[in-house]
């Protein structure tokens, strides 16, 4: 028997490097193809442990919006019950807040409402629960009591009885508890919106956490989906000034929440992150247990942690919470703008410090993707925005599809201009993402702005991770510190989107601004994986490329400017020096370099000083890269232009000084 194996799937695959264990799946048979002399071939895989499961575990079932609605509108009496379950203690919340107001009482500063606000999301169920857990990372919108309650809805929900978590245990595995772990806590340590958690330890020894969902979850969610759609559709046909895709915002929020209750869907999402995340420095993921794990079960490594929250609980064991941030901040970047897969639910319950300093990431249900033309397009905006180029963030804007094409921008770039001009006289970097996100949807609301579904998704991640940020820090910048990062993607991604975005930030009326270089390349060394060898490199490359024609040409006229006013100084000094010696005065004094061409020197020599400090620059290495550069053809042909031009200026300055004696 002749067996042919075929190659693995590389989207679910990997290696764990950090224990010497992995992740690959095991060499099934998919096929027995005869041969023509008698023979047969088995033909094998590699499988997935996911995959595997989808072949085993019931079809899939993901959210869809028609089916569910043909579903309901055959039961309108159940819709109606629960349309009053949420009316009936939603209204008399109110009311109290109302009364509470009319008789004096402090509304923002009592506990009891507080613990009733909780108390009533989460009986409402996980839909409500999910708008409780968004605002509990909200200082900046959540008075201190009502976020300290709020909290609670992380991990501290009402758990579900044992018996139903162990028959489901064995339902999803095959067998009862006591035969699929050695150990198993006889009551959940967390409960979440859509499970609970137990902590356990296999057979060969290792702690893990087991997650259990919770019952008749799906079609509580599903009844909610539904009110909320006919709602959000309601209102977008209805109420005129709203034109984003409310319907398509919820469906976007419905693919998600479904995919979560999916544990195989989650574990691959785990995988997924750790393959394209778990690289990156202080940031730990936890492995997924596939023999252990289906559809309403997960077990994973157990992580010891910290909430990121809990500061003096991190302090006390000498860790830095701020750098934690700061670390998930930069994989935050990378998420958004560099693979497009990311975290869409980072509260606090889901980043925990460990012990030895790391992030480590939890829960990886609720995940989603940005395409990259839409990845490409924040960047530019960025990049506009630095430059306070209104108009190019005008037609950003038509390219991440909030405006149409035919939209009239004529009105909107003054509109862009007030929303910004607070930050005239400072850096973007200092601006607060909530502030800038209030300010646009005021702009939205006015103008015919329209809300793809991508972006509420990438708004709740980035504001909810800015809100653990605050709280941590009250002074901490999240653009400040994503700066670094967006430059050291301008100067080193070859994307024609952005080396445009490159030269519109280096470029202002034809005039190189040498400022803007030095910022880019301060801000650039200070992000993490930041390779000044792939900056030298690339950027020899683009210049000699076609692309890369106009920065060239100016560089050859800024270069050409540089080297006249050092030379300048140069023949300035040497002449004073003679004349000083000799004791000869003469009228016609060696004009030195103007003031203009000596803020261009400063500019090149701090430029300079600034690679010099840079994680990488080594004299000793750099000197055969210059030899190899030297020969470069496309280096000497620029080398050529400069020397060409610098004499051709030098001869014309000779001629004049003769002339005019």
């Amino acid at each position: 028997m002749i067996v042919k194996t075929l190659p693995p799937s590389s989207q679910s695959i990997q290696e764990d490097s950090r224990n010497g264990t992995n992740r690959r799946g095991e060499l099934d048979v998919i096929d027995i193809v005869p041969e023509e002399n008698g023979t047969q071939s088995l033909v094998v895989a590699q499988i997935s442990p996911a995959q595997k499961l989808r072949t085993t575990a019931q079809p899939e079932r993901l959210y869809d919006p028609v089916s569910i609605a043909a579903h309901y509108q055959n039961r309108p009496l159940q819709v109606i019950r629960r349309i009053f379950a949420v009316l009936r203690p939603s209204l008399s919340f109110a009311f109290g807040l109302w009364s509470d107001s009319k008789r004096g009482i402090v509304v923002k500063n009592d506990r009891r409402r507080a613990t009733q606000l909780r108390v009533l999301l989460t009986k409402l169920g996980p839909a409500y629960i999910k708008i409780g857990q968004a605002l509990s990372t909200r200082p900046d919108l959540v008075p201190p009591v009502y976020l300290e309650e709020l909290t609670k809805l992380q991990d501290q929900l009402p758990p579900f009885a044992n018996e139903i978590a162990y028959q489901f245990i064995k339902e999803e595995l095959g067998a009862p508890p006591q035969e699929v772990y050695a150990e198993l806590s006889a009551q959940p340590i967390a409960a979440a919106s859509l499970g609970q958690v137990y902590k356990g330890k296999l057979k060969t020894g290792e702690e893990v956490a087991v997650k259990i969902q919770r019952p008749d979850l799906r079609e509580g969610i599903t009844i909610d989906l539904y009110i909320l759609r006919k709602l959000a559709g309601w209102v977008q046909k209805k109420v005129k000034r709203v034109r984003s895709d409310l319907v398509g915002i919820l469906d976007e929020l419905g693919d998600r929440i479904f995919e979560e209750m999916d544990y195989i869907h989650e574990g691959e999402n785990a995988e997924r992150f750790f393959q394209l995340y778990g690289h990156i420095k202080d940031i730990y993921v936890p492995k997924i247990y596939w023999e252990y794990t289906n559809r309403r079960v997960l077990t994973m490594e157990w992580i010891n942690g910290t909430k990121l929250t809990q500061t003096e609980e991190i302090s006390a064991q000498g860790i830095d919470a701020r750098y934690l941030i700061e670390v998930g901040v930069q994989c935050s970047l990378r998420q958004l703008l560099e693979h497009g897969f990311f975290h869409a639910d980072p509260h606090p319950g889901n980043l925990l410090a460990t012990p030895d300093g790391k992030l480590a990431y939890l829960d990886f249900g609720m995940m989603s993707e940005i395409k990259p033309l839409q990845r490409y397009g924040l960047i530019e905006a960025i990049v506009h925005v630095v430059n306070r180029d209104f108009e190019g963030l005008a037609k950003d804007y038509v390219k991440l599809d909030f405006l149409s094409p035919e939209t009239d921008l004529t009105p909107i770039i003054p509109a862009f201009a007030r929303v910004f001009a607070d930050a005239q006289g400072a850096s973007v970097a200092d601006l607060n993402i909530k502030s800038i996100t209030d300010e646009l949807s005021a702009l939205m609301y006015e103008y015919p702005f329209r809300v793809p579904p991508y972006y509420a998704l990438i708004i709740r991640s980035l504001v909810t991770l800015e809100g653990i940020a605050i709280f941590i820090d009250p002074t901490f910048k999240v653009l400040s510190e994503a700066y670094p990062y967006v430059s050291k993607r301008l100067l080193t991604d070859p994307a024609p989107q952005l080396r445009a975005s490159l030269q519109d930030l280096l470029f202002k009326d034809g005039r190189f601004r040498w400022n803007r270089l030095e910022n880019l390349l301060r801000n650039a060394r200070n992000s993490q994986d930041y390779d000044f060898n792939l900056v030298l490199n690339q950027g020899i490359e683009f210049l000699a490329s076609e692309r890369g024609a106009f920065i060239r040409d100016k560089l050859v006229d800024e270069s050409v400017n540089g080297l006249d006013a050092l030379g300048k100084n140069v023949l300035h000094n040497f002449t004073s020096l003679l004349r000083e010696r000799v004791g000869l005065r003469t009228v016609n004094e060696t004009p030195s370099a103007t003031g203009e061409q000596q803020q261009t020197l400063e500019h090149i020599k701090r430029i300079l000083g600034i690679l010099q400090e840079t994680k990488g620059f080594d004299p000793v290495e750099l000197a055969p890269k210059i030899a190899q550069l030297l020969v470069n053809s496309d280096v000497q042909r620029l080398g050529q232009q400069i020397a060409n031009r610098f004499t051709q200026k030098a001869v014309a300055r000779l001629i004049r000084q003769l002339l005019a004696s």
